[in-house]
This record gives structure tokens, C-alpha cells and sequence, in this order.
């Protein structure tokens, strides 16, 4: 039950957080991260798969 209100207050804040960021990008300086997004799925995929091989080995 705890984690489903936990997945609801996640969903709640991107639904209020995603439109504000978009509106205000350009006066936080947002618009320069936009060079560095194209970096950012990758590193989590390697992340991952590294992440898989760790535990695959280390199962008794």
C-alpha cells in the first residue's frame, strides 16, 4: 500500500514539475542542459548493464 501511494506522489510531482521546468527553462538556464541529454540515456544503460553483470555475480 505504502508504495503505491509513493508511486502516486512521484506521478503528482512530474504532472505539476514538467510544465513549470518547460515554462521557466530559459530563465533558470535549463535550455543549456539540453547539450548534455543526448549523454544521459546511455550512461544509465551502461550503468545498468553494469550494474546486472555485478549482481549476476555475485549470487551464492
Amino acid at each position: 500500500m505504502n508504495a503505491i501511494f509513493i508511486i502516486l506522489a512521484l506521478f503528482i510531482s512530474l504532472v505539476i514539475l514538467i510544465p513549470l521546468l518547460e515554462k521557466y527553462q530559459h530563465r533558470l538556464g535549463l535550455d543549456k542542459m539540453n547539450k548534455y541529454a543526448k549523454y544521459i540515456l546511455p550512461l544509465v544503460g551502461i550503468s545498468l548493464v553494469i550494474k546486472l553483470v555485478y549482481v549476476l555475480m555475485n549470487q551464492p
